[in-house]
């Protein structure tokens, strides 16, 4: 259970990180991040497919599409939603927003997949989210304080931030919950395997898109120094970091802790990504949470725990409760 936990919080600790590279390379397009650290994601999976190679190759043209759509969305689609968020709202609150995303995956499985896994409560999960919007509501109104304290801040920019994490959340939201259809239907395949052609099938997208906006940069007359920015030495590392240690090890660890403990237990430490997420971008500020923040943080930590302790019903109990 204790060795579980560590390798929990050490996934959790190396996932946060995604949040903090838009923080510490403000000057980087969104888009630029997203191609960059996929792109250094798809390079590390090139050896990891040598060890699959018998696997990979039973795979079909169809499985090979279906991991390009997910790659697209899930992957590229949802990092550039998320860096750009952060670059306009700031850390905190698209973090929030990224945190509900365990209670917004069970709410899309409850009304998409009731027939298969069974049906949550509304009425059980109604206290959660009452808890989730409150937290949220919290750390929004704080953020906009400060926001209103500052004569050169954008209230519409950082609007738009929070539009781009709800965006996000959609992208993470689809990602999963189709990934999982796959898995289903292909009982007799590695999820090991496919994620490493997930991995694969990301990096000619990763690379086409750094190779275009380099191009479209240049075509523009834009200024920015391609291909490796103004700090090269910092943004080569990042990426590098993330495509490792999130990416890769951050997904290991994980699954190392879904081995060792309850399913009901490791979607509720997921919570330890949005904690350590949160961390960096207050040791990046250089300034603790105000305490209306820290109770807005309590409050969403406390729903989706909530709501991840609530279990499916059968449909056909339900019926016959009602």
């Amino acid at each position: 259970m204790l060795i579980g936990m560590l390798f929990a919080l050490a996934a959790g600790l190396m996932w946060g990180l995604v949040f903090v590279a838009p923080l510490l390379l403000p000057a980087y397009p969104a888009a630029l991040l997203s191609f960059a650290r996929y792109l250094a994601f798809g390079l590390i999976a090139l050896p990891l497919a040598s060890f699959d190679r018998a696997r990979l190759a039973q795979l079909t043209r169809a499985d090979w599409i279906e991991a390009l759509k997910l790659s697209t969305i899930g992957n590229l689609l949802y990092y550039l939603c998320l860096a750009a968020s952060i670059q306009r709202a700031g850390g905190p609150l698209p973090t929030m927003i990224i945190g509900t995303l365990p209670v917004v995956i069970a709410l899309s499985s409850n009304w998409r997949d009731a027939k298969r896994d069974g049906r949550l409560p509304w009425l059980k999960l109604a206290p959660s989210l009452a808890l989730i919007v409150a937290g949220i509501a919290l750390v929004n109104h704080v953020e906009i304080e400060a926001l209103r304290a500052d004569a050169n801040a954008d209230v519409g920019r950082y609007a738009l931030g929070a539009l781009l994490a709800v965006a996000a959340v959609g992208c993470w939201t689809w990602y999963p919950i189709r990934n999982a259809d796959w898995l289903r239907a292909h009982p007799d395949r590695s999820p090991r395997t496919w994620a490493t052609a997930q991995g694969i099938a990301t990096l000619p997208l990763a690379l086409a898109g750094f190779l275009g906006f380099w191009l479209w940069n240049g075509l523009s007359g834009a200024s920015f120094a391609m291909p490796f920015g103004p700090t090269p030495a910092l943004f080569v590392g990042l990426m590098l970091a993330i495509g490792l240690l999130a990416s890769w090890l951050g997904t290991l660890c994980w699954n190392e802790a879904s081995q060792r403990l309850p399913t009901t237990l490791v979607g509720q430490l997921i919570v330890f990504e949005t904690l350590s997420a949160l961390a960096y971008a207050f040791v990046l500020r250089q300034e603790l949470p105000a305490r209306a923040t820290l109770a807005g943080i309590a409050l969403l930590v406390a729903g989706v725990i909530w709501a991840l302790r609530t279990r499916p019903e059968p449909l056909a109990a339900e019926a016959h409760a009602g």
